[in-house]
């Protein structure tokens, strides 16, 4: 109606978004979730790779990207990861996951020693038509569907890096430990990171109420 010359809601602030807290799951419910991954050589592979993920506390893209010339066997299990910023890095290999990917491979019936060292080793029909390899989005659609299937609330695979620091932290490690394991820039980031996923649990009340009695 042009009866004034400025909008009067200039001045209000818009309310700001506040994302939902991170979450990771306990022991029970990854065990949940492994449980209803079937046996198929397709099942085989996600259960391997969400054990990876989870035994490893790695980003689902340095994962997902490890080729069979990542992994060694020489001096101990081991495989060498491109991290954030394009860091490159070898840790240890958790040995339940390497023997998860080993029968995995087996399924599919493929074995390390004889593989190319740029082939991935996570084999799929699809993209081996294609010349491609398992895609994240592929991935993260038959995780949703696990995590249905495990009666758990739908989440991204990226709970599983949540997940990893939390059993570790539950474990008994400290921020400094769960710091390295996570690759995190500073104890600052894992401080943080930690507290959001911890919530407001109280820690010590237990250890407190042993010592008066009660």
């Amino acid at each position: 109606m042009k009866i004034v010359s400025s909008n009067p809601c200039d001045e209000i602030e818009r309310p700001r978004a506040n994302p939902s807290p991170p979450r990771g799951l306990t022991a029970e419910e990854v065990r949940r979730l492994l449980a209803v991954i079937p046996e198929t050589p397709e099942g085989l592979r996600d259960r391997a790779i969400v054990l990876t993920l989870v035994l490893t506390g790695r980003r689902r893209s340095e994962i997902l990207n490890l080729r069979a010339g990542d992994l060694s066997t020489d001096g101990g299990l081991s495989y060498a990861y491109r991290g954030k910023g394009g860091k490159q890095a070898k840790r240890e290999l958790p040995r339940p996951a390497f023997d998860a990917i080993e029968t995995a491979l087996a399924a599919w019936e493929k074995n390390l020693p004889t593989m190319d060292a740029g082939e991935s080793i996570w084999p799929s029909r699809h993209a081996a038509a294609n010349g491609m390899v398992l895609t994240s989005g592929t991935f993260y659609a038959r995780f949703r569907r696990y995590m249905q299937a495990a009666g758990l609330a739908p989440a991204g695979v990226h709970i599983l890096r949540h997940a990893a620091a939390k059993l570790r932290r539950d474990a008994g490690e400290s921020v400094e430990e769960v710091s390295q394991f996570l690759d995190h820039s500073s104890l600052q980031v894992t401080s943080v990171y930690l507290r959001r996923l911890e919530g407001q649990e109280d820690r010590g009340w237990d250890k407190v109420a042993e010592a008066l009695g009660v």
